[in-house]
């Protein structure tokens, strides 16, 4: 299958958001695979997973993790606004992960996890084994971009990594993409499958030539872009999201509504989810 010639009305290329019913929804843990050093691959499975939906790439679950020295979760209830909490429950710890592969056929969820440190998250996925309960709410909704650009460039740090392969995954054969994907180091990366005309740079943090700006930014710096309308798509640390946003528009002529940049995390804060529109 090829792509057909991008369309060059603006409606074409604007992105549609889709809410969804929100669903608490008991799962059990199927499979755990070990991608990389810093990466594990949980798949969920179960009946309450019968209508789960994700239109996006770049969608986020959240899922409930019990408090160290608790079996299981804080959980909420599920009301007309959303989730609630009864006023004497305690606040449930809660993580947002990327719906990186749904097989309503085969019942199963794979969820990708960094094993970065020993957050409650971490923990749970560095431990969990097959067999085990998991508990996840959402999508609320899905921002869906569509097939309709000259190419498309993608940056992602490990936490972005899981959509970033997603969307590599559905872009039809014969779309142009440029990937950056920044790492800890070699033994990090993963295979990527794609029937897109795609080219990857990893970039690894401890390249010593990286220097103050960063190897994922330098990266982006260095490199010779495509001819044409393109949509941009980040997702990493926040303030590099940004800086990197800022480069984009500012020195490479991206247009500010077709660049989605989102911080995955935040150095020094937890539990957060940064979106960069301006």
């Amino acid at each position: 299958m090829t792509i057909a010639t991008a369309p060059e009305s603006e409606k074409d290329r604007s992105p549609q958001r889709v809410r969804h019913e929100v669903r608490l929804r008991q799962l059990e843990v199927r499979r755990v695979t070990r991608l990389a050093p810093s990466m594990t691959r949980i798949t969920l499975a179960g009946p309450a997973l019968e209508g789960f939906t994700s239109l996006g790439f770049d969608d986020h679950v959240k899922m409930f993790f019990p408090a160290p020295g608790e079996s299981r979760p804080s959980l909420p209830h599920i009301g007309p606004e959303g989730m609630e909490l009864r006023e004497d429950q305690p606040k449930p710890i809660t993580r947002d992960y990327t719906p990186r592969r749904y097989d309503p056929a085969a019942g199963e969820l794979d969820i990708d996890f960094v094993l970065h440190d020993e957050g409650p998250a971490s923990t749970w996925a560095a431990g969990v084994k097959a067999g085990d309960e998991a508990w996840i709410a959402g999508p609320r909704g899905s921002f869906v971009i569509p097939f309709a650009f000259d190419w498309y460039l993608l940056i992602a740090d490990e936490t972005g990594l899981p959509a970033l392969a997603r969307r590599l995954d559905e872009l039809p054969a014969g779309a142009r993409v440029l990937a950056f994907i920044e790492v800890d180091g070699r033994q990090d990366r993963l295979p990527l499958d794609t029937a897109a005309d795609a080219t990857v740079v990893w970039a690894h943090r401890g390249d010593a030539h990286a220097g103050q700006t960063g190897a994922l930014l330098q990266a982006v710096q260095q490199a010779e872009f495509p001819a044409g309308d393109y949509h941009a798509w980040i997702a990493c640390e926040s303030l590099q999201a940004k800086e990197l946003r800022r480069f984009l528009i500012g020195e490479r002529g991206a247009l500010p509504k077709w660049v989605r940049a989102s911080g995955y995390w935040r150095r020094g804060a937890t539990a957060v989810h940064d979106h960069h529109d301006d």
